[in-house]
């Protein structure tokens, strides 16, 4: 999503580092979908970021011919409130959950990331660069850092157990609402690093990590 510098200023102005902050009304949530990620790359630099979705349980009912797979039916979850950050519009990138991530390092294409879990990607996107790129984490490690949940619609905070020993009474005292310690909702978080990228004569150099949470791994051939 993108906004400008006077509305991020508003939004950022909202926040409170010491107190929980309450979220906006209650939304739908469907029921019974769900979602793969793919972050792929091949010998000659190209990388991809792809996610998948059946928001719904049979998706959009459209199967492609030939390979069994249902198109996805995540056209949902944008606002038609114009006074909404979020509103769906020409020229714009409204958030959505089904964001795939990509790190750019100026011009060149620097991490390919991807985490399942509907609201959680975006939040589990930011906590695995900050484990990266801040806490010099490389994209296995990433994986194994305990993560946090917030729901918008509940207003309830999950940590994973470990993070909740260090930090979930702290964070129930400034007045978040802490659901029981689980990794039931954390997302499942997989990505590529381009290391060196592809040159004339010379193969790229790619680094990888998947999650330990869901199903998947990290593969070279």
């Amino acid at each position: 999503m993108l906004l400008s510098k006077s509305h991020a200023e508003q939004l950022c102005g909202r926040v409170d580092p010491a107190h929980a902050s309450p979220t906006g009304r209650p939304g739908k949530i469907a029921a019974n979908g769900d979602t793969i990620v793919l972050s792929t790359a091949d010998a000659e630099g190209n990388v991809v970021a792809w996610v998948n979705s059946n928001y719904a349980p049979f998706g959009s009912g459209l199967t492609v011919p030939g390979y069994g797979f249902i198109l996805h039916d995540r056209g949902a979850l944008f606002s038609l409130d114009p006074a909404s950050p979020n509103l769906i519009a020409p020229h714009k990138r409204p958030f959505n959950t089904l964001s795939a991530g990509f790190v750019m390092d100026g011009e060149r294409p620097l991490m390919s990331l991807l985490l399942m879990g509907g609201e959680m990607r975006a939040q589990g996107h930011a906590q695995a660069l900050v484990d990266i790129f801040d806490l010099g984490a490389n994209l296995q490690m990433a994986t194994d850092i305990a993560r946090f949940h917030h729901s918008q619609v509940s207003n309830q905070l999950t940590l994973e157990p470990e993070l909740n020993a260090t930090v979930g009474s702290a964070l129930a005292a400034m007045g978040h609402q802490l659901t029981p310690p689980s990794s039931g909702r954390v997302g499942g978080y997989q990505a590529i690093y381009i290391e060196r990228p592809a040159a004339p004569g010379t193969l790229p150099i790619y680094r990888a990590g998947s999650d330990h949470r869901k199903d998947g791994a990290a593969v070279g051939w």
